[in-house]
């Protein structure tokens, strides 16, 4: 029997209990698996496999960001709304150039600042909305709400 082709992904973070609060929220259901020191999840739509080892000292900083292409408008607002409801969204973005691309999105953080994108793709562009690149890490860390990473 041939398994479908599934991503996986795995990520250090530095305390699993606020990681997988903020994962069951996110991705609207409990792990799959739990050991000491380790969750995952398998995702079915979209196809991924996650896990989290909790290892403080292996947790980077700015690695770029993780996302979800959604295929229609009415995805995207389920998404964003069960997000805000759960109080997850750090930033939305509507006809945004981002990755070359036009997208509508929202951007969700991780307690560990690993951020998603939830977005829904335009268009091709041959401009790249260059905001993205005008904070610095100390505005960053000064506004306390970390800039979407973009591409």
């Amino acid at each position: 029997m041939n398994a479908p082709t599934v991503m996986h992904v795995s990520l250090y973070v530095r305390e699993l209990d606020r990681t997988m609060a903020f994962y069951n929220a996110f991705f609207d259901r409990e792990p799959e698996k739990l050991e000491p020191g380790y969750i995952k999840y398998h995702l079915e739509e979209p196809a991924l496999v996650i896990s989290f080892i909790q290892k403080p000292e292996r947790v980077q900083a700015h690695f770029g960001h993780l996302g979800f292409r959604v295929d229609s408008p009415a995805a995207l607002e389920r998404r964003l709304a069960a997000a805000r409801e759960r109080g997850l969204v750090s930033r939305v973005e509507t006809g945004t150039a981002c990755c070359y691309a036009v997208q509508d999105k929202f951007w969700a953080t991780d307690p560990d600042g690993h951020q998603w994108e939830v977005y829904l793709f335009h268009r091709d562009s041959v401009f790249n909305d260059p905001h993205y690149d005008l904070r610095s890490e100390e505005e960053d860390a000064q506004s306390g709400a970390p800039q979407a990473a973009c591409c």
